[in-house]
């Protein structure tokens, strides 16, 4: 089994714009329930199908498999939970660790969520000064529920 360990962080300011490369981000989910996620993704020029378990704390199973472009496009236009999500992505090398900072579009314009992957729920790490408040436990901000309850109506 496939263990995703993620803390997800609100960001401040606009410093990370110029700390990596932007990439464009489609996804929709062929189920969105809290007890096992199934999502299809474009990013860039690669597609792929990951199945999500329920959070524990930080924690949850997660598996990803590659896709062929096509199928993605025809599951998420045809067969994907609609709206979609849009977003771009950043990838940045901070002390020792990958952030992922999204940039959210459409009904989810103006959310920006920085995720870091860790080893462990205790692993110590260093924050960019552009981190700010801690969402992890917030489910308003996991993608699945983005869909359904868009920033946008907050």
């Amino acid at each position: 089994m496939g263990v995703e360990i993620e803390r997800k962080f609100l960001v401040r300011g606009d410093a990370w714009k110029a700390l990596g490369e932007p990439v464009f981000f489609r996804q929709g989910y062929l189920s969105s329930h809290k007890e096992r996620v199934v999502r299809v993704r474009i990013e860039g020029e690669r597609a792929v199908m990951t199945i999500k378990g329920r959070n524990v704390g930080a924690t949850r199973g997660e598996w990803e498999y590659p896709i062929p472009m096509a199928d993605a496009v025809e599951l998420l236009d045809g067969l994907c939970e609609q709206p979609l999500i849009e977003k771009y992505r950043r990838r940045i090398d901070f002390a020792g660790n990958v952030w992922e900072v999204d940039e959210f579009l459409g009904a989810n314009a103006g959310l920006v969520v920085a995720e870091i992957e860790l080893g462990s729920e205790e692993q110590v790490f260093d924050r960019p000064e552009w981190v700010a408040q801690e969402v992890t436990d917030d489910l308003r901000y996991l993608n699945s529920n983005l869909i359904k309850h868009p920033f946008s109506a907050w």
